[in-house]
């Protein structure tokens, strides 16, 4: 039987769900720094306004913030600078593809440390909402929201 691991740390974009329709989700590791990985393993990143690019046919995240560590010293990190994603080649260019033919974007949905103590990204293949998708995912919310409060 798998032990659950209490000290998972989860940081989620829900803000990502909202302002776009997800298609695709993928896994990606990300090369950090040291105090980076530390800073995230206090929680202490903003993924909200983060979208992914590419740069000569590499994946790179943008607008991330990660906090500098607090007991970081002279070499603490930038907390904006641009961060290469680790994914296969099959699925970058599956995504490089998406993004310049079909119009997709990809956003960063959620951050996490995997079993081994590797920081993963989930990403997702996106297509934006238009206004009157966004509101009918209020009304759905408002909706499950009443009915959780009647069946309690």
């Amino acid at each position: 039987m798998e032990k659950k691991d209490t000290n998972t740390i989860y940081i989620v974009n829900k803000r990502a769900s909202f302002e776009y329709n997800l298609i695709d989700k993928y896994e990606a590791g990300i090369v950090l720094m040291g105090s980076e990985i530390k800073s995230i393993r206090q929680g202490k990143v903003n993924i909200s306004d983060a979208y992914c690019y590419f740069k000569d046919g590499e994946l790179y995240v943008k607008n991330m913030h990660i906090s500098p560590y607090d007991h970081g010293g002279y070499s603490n990190h930038n907390p904006l600078r641009d961060r290469k994603l680790l994914l296969h080649k099959h699925e970058l260019r599956k995504l490089y593809r998406a993004v310049k033919e079909d119009g997709f974007t990809i956003v960063p949905v959620k951050i996490y440390i995997n079993k081994k103590g590797l920081a993963k990204m989930e990403i997702a293949l996106a297509k934006g909402k238009k206004m009157y998708d966004k509101r009918e995912s209020i009304k759905k919310r408002d909706i499950e929201r009443e009915l959780g409060r009647k069946f309690k």
